[in-house]
């Protein structure tokens, strides 16, 4: 992996299509993205609806009446309320490591199905939940299945795709992801209006989702990567020349073969993380998805609503300003699918770290001039609030056709066969650590940081885009079988 980011040109062109039926198999894995997306947009709704609030989280109802003497900046910092949300991404950490050996062992699907029973069980217990005890095992339940979901989806994506079609049909999860967002976002407004509980209806409303890749998964083909690693290669190339929609497939099969030999000679591909040749890997493993939750992305996913109502906007209006960036977010990451493999990752990186920069300051400046550090702001201006939305808008469009589909696609497609698994699981435990931690701080950062929590994941907007500009090597064109030679 060269510094510099560059990549010769040398992998193979296999013949194949993008037949009716991968892409039929990757829409309906992509819905493994549908849990995961709905879960994020649902938790910052439902934490500023005042039956839930006044029923689990007494202090934080009794601060927000108190809206005449209370800083703006830190109406809604409580940590029993941060540890509600971002519960879900320690479970999600444990689950992944667990899926790592599910999927290496018995494949992509399997892990894929018990994702979606987890979550399934914990929307159903959060639903029904009667204290702040029960709210917590539900998201740890939905925590496990995000892991097992995270893990899978994205690797299972990568290895169905014709390599000339990879990126866009990996962004599958990341569109999938958004829809979840966008539709839980939708639902948190009009559950809203019903009287004491429809906060039970959004977190329930998880189970539709959870259904769509748990009956799915029953139905769709293993890949042949995970067949091949399996002993059971007739199977695998008879798939394989289902999913290409030629017979002539002996080259790329002779190539996963040799692959999945080479990945046999591993025996503890956690251990090999740690061997010289793989450290570039590694550090794309650990990397990638540390600068991704450092955009600040999952402050303005998780706490839409919350911040927008810290801002000035009234319960209705913030939950539609909510809606408005999501579904701004969706068609953004629709453009990065019809992109990514002709102008390639790097370039939608760097051009998206530059968006999201001017973002940030502006929205601090704004924030700034407005609240100050004393956090009374009075009445906002229409047009005040306006212009927020519309940078936050922007901001959002930057995330969604850059860190928010590619980091999943480059640290799914970039590691070789004998550390997939390992590296994967990496990813998405180093993804829920540091989503965990942004979640769990945030609301104490902005009672502190206040406007300048903006300028803080700045910072690291800036150190992000260095990163790739230099080190991150262009995956565009390259088959997931020659991975080795980036």
């Amino acid at each position: 992996m060269p510094a510099g980011g560059f990549v010769p040109r040398e992998g193979k062109e296999y013949p194949g299509n993008l037949t009716p039926f991968v892409t039929v198999t990757c829409v309906v894995a992509a819905m493994g993205g549908l849990i995961f997306g709905y879960d994020l947009g649902i938790s910052g709704g439902v934490t500023i609806m005042p039956p839930f609030l006044k029923k689990f989280f007494p202090a934080v109802y009794r601060k927000q009446l108190e809206h005449t003497i209370t800083n703006q900046y830190c109406k809604f910092n409580s940590q029993k309320l941060t540890m509600f949300t971002s519960s879900l991404y320690l479970a999600a950490i444990l689950a992944s490591m667990v899926a790592s050996y599910i999927t290496r062992k018995l494949g992509r699907r399997l892990s894929m199905l018990l994702g979606g029973m987890l979550f399934c069980s914990g929307a159903i217990i959060n639903a029904a939940a009667k204290d702040v005890a029960m709210l917590i095992i539900g998201r740890l339940l939905l925590g496990f299945g995000v892991g097992f979901a995270n893990q899978s989806v994205p690797l299972y994506l990568s290895e169905m795709a014709p390599y000339k079609y990879r990126g866009a049909l990996n962004i599958g999860f990341e569109v999938s992801i958004t829809i979840g967002i966008l539709i839980a976002n939708v639902l948190n407004y009009f559950f809203a209006k019903v009287s004491y509980w429809g906060w039970r209806l959004s977190l329930g409303g998880a189970m539709v989702p959870t259904l769509i890749i748990t009956v799915g998964s029953l139905f769709l083909p293993d890949t042949p990567n995970s067949l091949i690693e399996r002993g059971k290669h007739e199977e695998a190339i008879a798939k394989l020349k289902r999913i290409r929609g030629i017979d002539n497939v002996e080259e790329e099969y002779n190539d996963l073969v040799a692959a999945s030999e080479t990945s046999k000679l591993v025996a503890h591909p956690w251990r090999n993380l740690l061997q010289r040749k793989y450290r570039p890997h590694l550090t794309m493993a650990i990397a990638i998805p540390c600068f991704q939750q450092l955009t600040g992305i999952n402050v303005i996913t998780f706490y839409a609503s919350v911040l927008f109502k810290t801002i000035g906007f009234g319960s209705d209006a913030s939950l539609m300003s909510a809606v408005i960036t999501r579904a701004v977010n969706v068609v953004a990451t629709l453009v990065s699918i019809g992109v990514v493999d002709r102008w390639g990752r790097r370039i939608l990186f760097l051009e998206g770290g530059v968006q999201m920069l001017i973002c940030q300051i502006a929205v601090a400046i704004f924030i700034g001039v407005k609240f100050g550090v004393s956090g009374e702001a009075g009445n906002l201006p229409q047009w005040y609030a306006i212009v927020v939305v519309i940078f936050f808008c922007i901001y959002m469009a930057a995330f969604a056709w850059s860190w928010g589909p590619l980091a999943w696609l480059v640290a799914s497609e970039i590691f070789p066969l004998e550390i997939r698994s390992a590296a994967q699981s990496v990813n998405v435990s180093v993804n829920m650590i540091f989503t965990f931690a942004v979640a769990q701080v945030f609301l104490i950062m902005l009672c502190h940081l206040k406007f300048g929590l903006f300028l803080f994941f700045a910072f690291f907007v800036v150190m992000m885009t260095i990163f790739v500009y230099f080190f991150l090597p262009e995956t565009r064109g390259v088959p997931i079988e020659e991975m080795a030679i980036v």
